[in-house]
């Protein structure tokens, strides 16, 4: 009932900015940050209604968000819900997240202040906590999630990465952790400052299939002994816990839940092409003890590591386009304003039938991801088409960047222009697993 009231205030107030009024008044500016401000504000004051009412209690079972049925039809229109959080998530991804993106990506870390503000402003994590432990969250939705986090990679895909980083390991213990874990990890998510974490699946080497890991877990010492490496891990210096996954001795891929203070676990920071500003790095672990409540869930059996995997690749499909559009969209007005031999470039059909080409083609991944998410979403096997979005979003994203750079000329290749930073992002998706979960 709590995101049902927070829900039905914002809704009254998008209401009133799509009337005619307010577009002849001159108010729609200000009118859309009213009702950005009211929502960050609806969000601080149902986390605190939820606190005074209900302390946390120890969780009897583990808590798990519902699911939902499958429609009659096929529809592509988004709820009402959707697009609400859709155009708070826009102006924040336009306003926030873009201006920060360069100085972000020097510096090779987020900074504090915008993950902050996704925090407060967004209140992704306080939706995605099952009410149980303190958040507002009811409902698993996977196609909302693939929404948010194209909507924020049109702002950035490094700091998206950041941001998401952390989603993703709440959705990983919500949908596999003990009612014990749950209670140790979830509640601070729900609270009033960012807590960075991180999924960390991807290792270096050549060929890299997550379904075959180098990284070892062996039981040892009434627990779990872990030996490897991870890179790529977004929030590597600052996360104060990763969920690594590992190859356990007789069970196959699993994940574990290591601190970042545990024993024998070295982080590096790392220097990478693209997705500098998430704040990558490695994780080794060289004999990093866990006790045996540091597997994720009850039992080996309870977890479904395909599936982790497959929500993944949705989720790094939903990056992939949300850094195409903002290709598409830059080069477009670029383009037409650009002149040569006195007429817009745009008018030279190689041009054109270029940026034609990205347009093409980024519908194209958008709906792969867009199925792939739905299938998710109405609990029906979805990990066919999740590694087909992967497929598409790495090949299409990677042209479509090559594309944007091609377009601006000499321009391209300069910093002077967003494109070449997002070019850089685009490569990342073909090396790029977990992290990203929907």
């Amino acid at each position: 009932m709590k995101t049902t009231v927070l829900g039905e205030g914002v809704k009254l107030l998008n209401k009133v900015a799509g009337a005619e009024f307010i577009e002849r008044l001159g108010l729609r500016n200000a009118t859309n940050q009213v009702i950005h401000d009211g929502a960050a504000v609806g969000f601080k004051v149902a986390q605190e209604a939820i606190k005074a009412a209900a302390p946390l209690a120890k969780l009897a079972a583990p808590a798990r968000l519902e699911g939902k049925s499958a429609p009659s039809y096929f529809d592509l229109r988004l709820t009402e819900e959707q697009e609400m959080v859709r155009d708070s998530v826009q102006r924040f991804a336009q306003n926030v997240l873009r201006p920060a993106a360069r100085e972000a990506d020097e510096a090779c870390a987020p900074p504090v202040a915008v993950l902050q503000a996704a925090h407060e402003e967004l209140g992704l994590f306080f939706m995605a906590v099952p009410e149980e432990l303190g958040g507002a969250g009811v409902e698993r939705s996977p196609v909302s999630t693939a929404l948010v986090l194209e909507d924020l990679s049109y702002g950035d895909m490094g700091l998206a990465v950041a941001i998401a980083a952390p989603l993703g390991v709440i959705a990983a213990l919500t949908d596999y952790g003990t009612a014990e874990q749950q209670a140790t990890w979830l509640p601070r998510f729900a609270g009033e400052t960012f807590v960075p974490a991180a999924l960390a699946v991807l290792e270096a080497r050549p060929l890299f299939d997550p379904y075959t890991l180098k990284c070892r877990a062996l039981p040892k010492n009434g627990g779990y002994t872990l030996y490897g490496r991870k890179t790529l891990v977004p929030l590597a210096t600052t996360a104060e816990f990763f969920v690594v996954a590992a190859d356990l001795m007789g069970a196959g891929p699993q994940l574990f839940l290591v601190p970042s203070d545990a024993k024998g676990l070295t982080i590096e920071a790392q220097r990478t092409m693209g997705l500098r500003s998430a704040g990558v790095g490695n994780l080794v672990l060289d004999g990093v003890h866990l006790p045996f409540e540091g597997l994720l869930g009850e039992k080996k059996t309870d977890f479904d590591y395909g599936a982790a995997v497959s929500r993944s690749r949705i989720g790094w499909g939903a990056l992939s386009v949300g850094t195409g559009r903002a290709v598409l969209d830059y080069v477009k007005t670029y383009c037409n304003e650009r002149t040569a031999f006195g007429q817009p470039i745009t008018n030279r059909q190689s041009v054109a039938f270029l940026i034609a080409d990205i347009a093409l083609e980024l519908e194209g991944v958008r709906l792969v991801v867009w199925r792939a998410a739905s299938r998710a979403e109405y609990g029906k096997t979805f990990e066919r088409e999740a590694a087909l979005a992967r497929l598409l979003s790495a090949k299409k994203g990677m042209k479509i960047g090559t594309d944007g750079v091609q377009l601006l000329g000499g321009h391209g290749f300069v910093k002077d222009h967003p494109v070449e930073l997002w070019y850089r992002h685009l490569r990342a998706i073909g090396l790029s697993e977990g992290v990203a979960y929907v």
